[in-house]
């Protein structure tokens, strides 16, 4: 569900956990309707069953993670957040953030203005928060705040309230900025994870709207590697999907389906947010928002609701689960060791 294991066969993109997208949102932080909270999230460790296992090592290195912003509404970025990260030496990673302006946000490459230098990333419960100017920013293991019931929606949608995700981990990348750096009042947001190949940088995973990619895409890989701006190319699977599953007429579902492409997340900071009309908050249930799309109404609700372990401060994503810490400990500790 989500973008979790979006990859090949459900799988992740190249085998890889660390370059799978799974949820992006974007709100007004609370208390201060000045700034804005962006988050990204990763590597799920859903993945472990039934897709294999998943590795402690929160981000890859030779990976790069960006956040998207079109400012003028023609699906195409303006404003580009891009970080990568150190090697995992010794139980620790570092992180180091940059913006891009103007054409070159709109590009594939690792350069701009470094906003972030060497932030350390989270490996255990505690959030371990960089300041730099008007900036803050976290990357690390967080509880996964996406709820779906998932075995009911491999049931022919039998909801029993059962969260798949309620012990479930993910590696969330989450800035505040003001909303002066957003560039506009009104924006669109995506995220992509990006693989060194032929002499360059390759897409290999994007998304913004939560649960189409998995369920509404037959052209997966070229949907992935694809870009916004292009999306008008998958409107006719999107409709074919959505008139064989929801029963509309071939009309309707063709003008239902322009409603979720291009595949992007409005937000405007001036106003509260709600998914899927402004940005996204980590409470909105945006499952029964694509589940009612997806049956025409004729189902609502999956009987899951919010997660319990928010924070109501930065970082706002709970803590990782015990279990993920135990792994990450012991990791930690025999790397240790060795040196």
């Amino acid at each position: 569900m989500s973008h979790h294991y979006s990859g090949p066969d459900f799988s992740f993109p190249h085998g890889d956990a660390r370059l799978d997208f799974t949820d992006l949102y974007a709100f007004p932080k609370p208390g201060d309707a000045r700034k804005s909270i962006l988050i990204v999230n990763v590597h799920p460790s859903a993945g472990e069953n039934p897709a294999g296992p998943t590795t402690t090592e929160p981000f890859a290195p030779d990976a790069l993670y960006e956040l998207k912003i079109d400012t003028d509404g023609d699906s195409v970025a303006d404003i580009a957040y891009r970080v990568r990260f150190s090697s995992f030496e010794n139980g620790a990673q570092t992180a180091t953030v940059r913006r891009i302006d103007g054409p070159q946000a709109a590009g594939t490459g690792d350069g701009g203005r470094v906003i972030v230098d060497r932030a350390p990333v989270s490996i255990g419960r505690e959030a371990r928060i960089t300041e730099a100017g008007d900036t803050r920013f976290f990357a690390g293991w967080r509880s996964d705040p996406f709820f779906c019931d998932v075995e009911g929606a491999k049931n022919s949608l039998q909801f029993t309230g059962d969260d798949f995700f309620a012990d479930k981990d993910v590696c969330s990348i989450v800035l505040e900025v003001p909303n002066s750096a957003l560039g506009a009042k009104e924006v669109r947001l995506w995220a992509r994870t990006l693989t060194p190949g032929d002499g360059g940088w390759t897409q290999v995973e994007r998304g913004a709207r939560p649960a189409q990619a998995v369920i509404l895409v037959e052209e997966r890989d070229a949907y992935l590697t694809g870009e916004p701006a292009n999306d008008e190319r998958f409107l006719a699977g999107f409709a074919h999907a959505l008139e064989h599953t929801g029963g509309y007429t071939p009309a309707e579902a063709k003008r239902v389906a322009g409603t979720l492409l291009p595949d992007v997340l409005p937000y405007d900071p001036t106003r509260p947010a709600s998914f899927p009309d402004n940005g996204r908050t980590l409470t909105d249930d945006a499952f029964d928002s694509f589940i009612r799309i997806l049956t025409n109404g004729k189902v609502t609700e999956d009987k899951v609701g919010p997660h319990g372990d928010l924070l109501h401060e930065f970082p706002y994503v709970g803590p990782p689960h015990q279990s993920r810490v135990v792994k990450a400990f012991h990791k930690t500790t025999a790397m240790q060791n060795q040196t």
